[in-house]
């Protein structure tokens, strides 16, 4: 309920994105497109009997406005939540403070047939092509192409060795329960990627195991560039369909192979550290975004890791979804997963998050490395991250390098990245997934057990190294 106290800390703030004042119910058809644009957008309030400047004139609320503002609220389509309340200001006048409830769902909506939007305090009318967008979104959010029944995919056509990874995986993360079976059926109900027995296309581009010719959106291409430009001499190419998990797997270990390595020596150590251009967390980050936030609907959509020597590109072909623009990805903002089956599954094996932090933490891993921010750009049915960094290496060298053996003078860069992880305590399989391994013994042997040898690495339970609680950092 809004009070007069809330009434007036709101007028303070002035007109804006989410506010718009109105004297009187004489403007009612102007509140009204204003009202359509706040539903179209992040919501707002209009409030009917307040001056421009400001100042509380109220109005006289009377048996027949009221019968004005439900006609006015009866020309929404679809039909839209509007929760009108009244402030008592002076002498018996009222304010009208109509609030907009935005709806994904049901959004785009129109008023008189058009509609709005708001840009900064002003209230305009929405493009054809803007319009248009938008009422695919609220077809893809109401029959969306990752719960349809996969064409010609039976459960037996699908990658069983990633279904059960998924579920020891995220029982070990307790977002899946001990009780699940071994039975591929049975883990692929629990995730909601299965309808009335079949198999989903999210399952699909999840764990399958052929994509051609029906799927070809299951691709990922990989190249490093010579120079700046992709004119370049193409110095690596790689493109192959693959299901996302693999797909991630494949992206990183290329990174790991491409990018050369830099040695220094911290300030009062006597063993040099093997540094990535980018932090290997931030590159698994946004490679895990460019694979899960794709438009998997298009035929034509795929990912792609273009290298060239002074940056790194990520492309994911696809608009952001409704409601996410560039700029919100490196400020506080919501997740909108434009695959929710597919983001569910990643989900559960703790390889993503559910709060929209993640473009926020690789940003912080990149001032915390000492480079710059990555850029988010979207333009031509795609969004792109780009990294600036120095590829070349110093000797010159300009393609895929050989993977190092790690010990303590030369740590390999998956030792690198484990050192990274284990900032905060992690368990074993959670610093396996984020590092993009798969194989848990030799992950163990090859990777972990030098480290903790070293004394780069310790555990939170010593004394009990195969407690199931245990913990690196």
């Amino acid at each position: 309920m809004t009070t007069l106290a809330t009434l007036q800390s709101l007028i303070a703030q002035g007109e804006s994105k989410t506010l718009k004042l109105k004297r009187s119910t004489a403007e009612l058809k102007r509140a009204g497109e204003t009202v359509c644009a706040f539903l179209n957008g992040e919501g707002g309030k209009v409030l009917i009997g307040v001056a421009p400047d400001g100042k509380l004139v109220g109005q006289d609320v009377t048996d027949n406005t009221l019968r004005d503002v439900a006609a006015m609220l009866g020309r929404f389509e679809p039909p839209a939540r509007v929760e009108m309340s009244r402030v008592d200001v002076e002498r018996g006048r009222q304010v009208i403070v109509l609030e907009a409830v935005p709806s994904r769902q049901f959004a785009p909506f129109v008023f008189e047939s058009k509609p709005h939007k708001r840009v900064g305090s002003t209230t305009t009318v929405m493009s054809q092509e803007e319009y248009g967008r938008l009422l695919l979104d609220r077809n893809h959010s109401r029959h969306r192409w990752e719960n349809q029944p996969a064409v010609g995919v039976r459960l037996e056509d699908l990658d069983r060795e990633e279904i059960l990874r998924t579920r020891t995986t995220a029982i070990e993360q307790r977002r899946l329960s001990p009780g699940t079976s071994m039975d591929a059926a049975d883990i692929l109900d629990r995730l909601g990627l299965r309808i009335d027995g079949q198999v989903t296309q999210a399952a699909q581009m999840l764990y399958g195991a052929t994509f051609l010719p029906n799927y070809p959106q299951g691709l990922l291409k990989l190249g490093r560039f010579r120079g700046t430009t992709i004119t370049g001499d193409i110095l690596d190419n790689k493109q192959e369909h693959l299901h996302a998990f693999a797909m991630v797997r494949e992206a990183i270990a290329w990174l790991d192979r491409t990018l050369p390595l830099s040695a220094r020596f911290p300030k009062g150590a006597i063993n040099r550290e093997d540094r990535l251009p980018v932090p290997a967390e931030a590159l698994r980050e946004i490679v895990i975004n460019a694979v899960i936030h794709r438009d998997v609907s298009n035929p034509s959509s795929y990912v792609a890791i273009a290298v060239f020597d002074d940056r790194i590109e990520i492309h994911s072909i696809g608009d952001f979804p409704t409601g996410m623009r560039a700029e919100l990805l490196t400020r506080e903002h919501r997740s909108i997963p434009r695959n929710p089956l597919i983001a569910g599954a990643f989900h559960r094996t703790g390889a993503i998050e559910v709060w929209g932090r993640g473009t926020n933490r690789v940003i912080e891993a990149c001032r915390a490395y000492g480079i710059a921010e990555p850029t988010f750009t979207e333009g031509s049915g795609a969004v792109t991250v780009t990294f600036k960094a120095e590829i070349v290496s110093g000797s010159g060298n300009l393609g895929p390098r050989g993977h190092q053996v790690g010990t303590k003078s030369a740590l390999s860069s998956y030792q690198v990245q484990v050192i990274e992880l284990a900032d905060v305590p992690r368990t074993l399989a959670e610093l396996l997934i984020r590092s993009g391994r798969t194989d848990r013994t030799k992950f163990r042997d090859q990777v972990v057990a030098p480290l903790l040898d070293a004394g780069l690495l310790e555990m939170t339970i010593p004394d009990k190294p195969r407690s199931s609680k245990q913990q690196y950092r």
